[in-house]
Formats: C-alpha cells, structure tokens, sequence
C-alpha cells in the first residue's frame, strides 16, 4: 500500500492588503510576475521578495545583553579572520567601552561563523536509500541514520520522516528523490540557512518559524523554487510539472526568478517550460470531524466527519511523536474503522480531495489508544486430558476485543522451563510449535492487546501418552580411578536410574542409584570391566525403558 503523507499544522495568515490581492486571482490561472530582483537556482527567493526590507548586503542585527561585552560577542560570533575592531569600523563606534546593554550591532552574513549542521532520519518505514555526496555510496536508511551536506535521499516503497538541526521537520513520501544541498548553521547565532533539491516525487514540510534575519529555507525543483519563513506545505514534482499545498503560513512560490506569495488555503502549480502561467486555486477545506474520546480503550472505532461536497477523502495516520508514516487510505464514504492500533498515541489527517485528487486542508485528530488484555478461558484439553497425539490442538475462548494470544507449554507449573509455543495470532485455536514427547506438561493461554498489555490464564495438566525414550549415554571420561559418564537429557524426565554391571546382560547388579543430572562420577577397579545403563524416570504415569549399556574399562 503506497503511502502519502499530508501537512501537520494549522493555518495563518498575511497582512489583510496581501491577502486582499492574492484573492483577486483565485480559482483562476494568472501569469507569473516578476520579483522585485532577479533570483537565480539555489539563491534566496525569500531575499528576492523582501527587498524591499532588507539591505543589498545581508545583515544581522545583534543586541547586546545584560553584562556582555562587545569583545567576547564578537570572539564569538564571528570569523577567526574577522576582528572586533572591523566591526567596530562597521558600525561606526569609536570604542567599545562606550556601549551598553541593548546596543545594537550590525553584522554582515559573511562574517558570521558557519558550520555544516547534519539532519538525522527519526522514522522510516519500508524501503529507502541515502547516497552519500562525499563517497557515492549507496546504504539503507535507518532510523537515527545521518544525512550530511551533498547527500541524497531516495525512496522507493519507503517513507522518512527527516529533523533538520533546526526543529523543521520533512516527510519524503514514496518513490521520491531528495537532495539536501546545504544544511548550514551561523555559529551560536541561532540561524540557520537550509537549500534542499526535490528531483522526484513528494514531500511534506513543517518548517519552524525563521525568526532571524539572514536564515533561509529553500526547496528547489526541476520546475520551481519554494522558499519560507515558517509553514506547512505539501510540494510535488514530477516531469512538466511542480505543485505546492500550503496548510500553514505562506511560501514564496514559482519559477526561479519569478515567485509569488501563496497563502494558507491554497495551491499552486507551475510547469517546466515556463511558458505556461502559474495556476493559483483554492484548496477544499477541512472537513469537520464529529466527536471520538480523546482517549481510545475498545477497538474498532469509527472516526466519521460531516459530509460535504468532496466524495472521496484522503486519510493518513501518523506515530504522535515519530511522526512515523503507519496508514495512508483513499476513502470514498465520510467514516472509516480505525483498528489494528497499537497502544500509543497518534495524529490522524483527514483531507477533502478535489476533482483532480488535491488533496485540501487537513482536519487533524490527535488519538491515545490504550487497550488492556484480558486473561482468555482455556476450552481443550481439559485438565487432566491424557492425549495419544504429540501434536494435539488448544482451543479457548477470547474475554476482550483486538486481542491475540499464543499458547505456551511447560515441564513445570511456574512455566520456567517452556518447551514449545504456538504463532501470536488473532485465531482462538493453536498446535504446538514441535511435537511434544511423552510426559505429563501444562498449558496455558498468553492474550495481548495494544502491543504492550498481556494477561495470562489459569494454567491445566494434560498428559502426552506413550513411554519415555531410552537414555543414550554421549561420552564417557577417565582420569585416574575415576570414570564420569554423561548422557543426553529427557525431556519429560524428573530423574535418572542408573545401573551399574560386570556383564553386558545385567543380570548381576553391582550399584544401582537415582540421579536428577545428566552427568555421574563412578570410582571402579582398574582392570576390570564394567557396564552401565540408565533410564528416564518421570512422575505421571508414564512407561520408560532402559538404554543400551556402556562398556567402561578402567586400566
């Protein structure tokens, strides 16, 4: 099942004059209009639209704080071949003693420390690849995996959920190809400039909000360039074309060199040649969920909304704190049965689809599932059952709902020494993982709910018929006038009987003991020989039979 993942925050809004002059042009295809400066691929698209806000050279305006001195700011903050003079010049300050908590100072972005910031993978389901940008080596993502400068993230049947250094979180859907060409951070000076390409495929933004000056978040595509200060957006590319949902905020879209603002509430498409007008329509609204307990303790559940005029709607679950891709659906009624949860918590999207299959802004439910297992009844074998088959089969009935169980088998009441189960499963009957020799053994029922809450049922008796195998002896050991024999173990045996003989026929016994190992030491006259057998010997009603005998001979 190919998954799709959608935006995870709410809306907000741009100045009452902006949104007045992007609702003149909506629903509607208009052409593209030119930025207020030229931007090229890979430079700052936001740069371009704030112009009119910013100097031609990039700056970053610091306040010095309480018992700071300019000196350790600057030694901090800037190059090593950036001195705290040349600020000074910079600013226009004679000296540095004059200043007081609450200066402000200017600092250009080129003066500023840099350093690469990597991005780690926190969830991934299926299967997805990372190329490394420095070696062109291929591995498999993994969660806790790290993406680095010049790295590429490809996936096929896979999800991945990335965090930026940041706090910004990306969702890269199926059969994807992203490429993370700059993941820089200014030192402490808490900005943050990050350039991603989107080669192929879809993903899924929340960026966190840019408060500095200076920090940049850009994606780029074959087609387009996207650029935010703090949004959720859906963006997808594909060959002729790149289209962008925004859910929150506001992204500064469209062909390198040629961007608008789209708002929350809306899309945008533009197409590879650029010869064709980028198209601005409004998304389908969120639809409105009808009331489901915030806390989740029978499954199935329904979650249903009220109807409106999409017919088919886009349903996504995710991990609460992964952010972990767990279900993507096409629904075609207003309800869908939720089950098959583990316990945990969850944010569920739902999302109107349009008649081209958009998907618009999503109603989001956050869900706590917590489920508790019951202990099941044991139907068969009764207590006590004496069975000729070494492969009977466990019956018992389920107490709670979404549970499963398993069967464990034991030698002993306590269930220290389990020797056979059966597969976790929904089904209320079960055989044993291998046959069971002959013995007396208990059972009982193990019922799971919500992967984590397991309960246990009374434990019955039921006896394997037949007789217990012979004991075969595996080795036997001589050190002085000692000899120490060792034998192989009886599953269903409490104890060992061992004989000791001069002649292979055993009609003359010379010592006979009771042993719980499977190991005994015997002291014997040199010279002589002597032969040795045991059996099994259990407490329920079983038959056993002796062993081959061993010749010892002790020189």
């Amino acid at each position: 099942m190919m998954m799709r993942n959608r935006p995870d925050l709410q809306g907000s809004k741009r100045p009452r004059h902006l949104m007045a002059a992007l609702l003149c042009g909506l629903l509607v295809s208009v052409p593209v209009v030119q930025a207020e400066i030229p931007v090229t691929r890979g430079s700052s698209v936001l740069a371009a639209a704030d112009t009119a806000r910013q100097s031609s050279t990039p700056e970053w305006v610091y306040t010095l704080g309480e018992g700071e001195t300019f000196t350790g700011m600057a030694k901090t903050l800037l190059k090593s071949n950036i001195s705290p003079t040349r600020l000074l010049r910079h600013n226009d300050i004679a000296t540095a003693n004059s200043l007081q908590p609450g200066t402000k100072v200017r600092i250009p972005l080129d003066w500023l420390k840099r350093q690469p910031e990597p991005a780690k993978v926190n969830a991934v389901t299926g299967q997805a690849w990372l190329i490394s940008g420095s070696q062109g080596m291929r591995r498999p993502v993994t969660e806790q995996s790290t993406i680095r400068v010049g790295d590429e993230l490809i996936t096929r049947t896979g999800t991945v959920n990335v965090e930026l250094a940041d706090g910004s979180h990306i969702r890269v859907a199926p059969d994807s190809r992203l490429v993370f060409n700059r993941m820089t951070q200014y030192g402490k000076a808490g900005m943050v400039d990050t350039r991603l390409r989107l080669n192929q495929g879809e993903i899924h933004t929340r960026v966190k909000p840019i408060i500095q000056e200076g920090s940049r978040f850009e994606i780029e595509t074959p087609s387009a360039v996207a650029a935010v200060r703090g949004t959720a957006f859906t963006m997808q590319t594909s060959p002729g074309k790149t289209q962008l949902q925004v859910t929150e905020g506001e992204v500064a879209f469209g062909p390198p060199g040629q961007v608008r603002y789209i708002p929350a509430g809306y899309s945008a498409s533009v197409d590879t040649s650029g010869h064709s007008p980028m198209t601005i329509r409004k998304l389908p609204p969120a639809p409105e969920l009808n009331p489901l307990p915030e806390t989740v303790t029978r499954l199935p559940a329904e979650l249903s909304w009220q109807p409106n005029p999409a017919d088919r709607h886009q349903l996504d679950i995710f991990d609460k704190d992964s952010g972990q891709w767990l279900l993507s659906e096409t629904v075609a009624n207003d309800n869908f049965n939720l089950q098959s949860l583990d316990n945990g918590g969850y944010e569920i999207h739902v999302a109107a689809l349009d008649p081209r299959g958009m998907a618009g802004i999503p109603a989001i439910k956050t869900l706590d599932v917590d489920l508790k297992a019951r202990p099941a009844q044991p139907q068969s074998p009764a207590t006590g059952d004496k069975l000729p088959d070494d492969m009977p089969e466990f019956s018992w009935t389920f107490q709670g709902e979404n549970e499963i169980g398993r069967v464990e088998i034991a030698t002993d009441e306590n269930f220290s020494n389990v020797v056979a189960t059966s597969e976790w499963a929904p089904e209320n009957t079960a055989l044993p993982s291998r046959p069971l020799q002959p013995g007396q053994y208990y059972w009982r029922v193990v019922t799971e709910a919500g992967g984590n809450s397991v309960a246990t049922s009374k434990p019955r008796t039921l006896v394997i018929d037949g007789s217990l195998p012979p004991v075969e002896i595996i080795s036997v050991n001589y050190l002085d006038q000692q000899v120490r024999i060792f034998w192989q173990s009886v599953e269903s045996a409490n104890d060992y009987r061992l004989q000791l003989s001069e002649e292979p026929g055993f009609d003359n016994i010379i010592k006979e003991a009771t042993v719980s190992d499977t190991t005994a030491a015997l002291r014997l006259i040199p010279g002589r020989r002597y032969f040795v057998r045991l059996k099994a010997l259990s407490e329920g009603p079983l038959a056993s039979r002796w062993g081959p005998g061993r010749e010892l001979y002790l020189e």
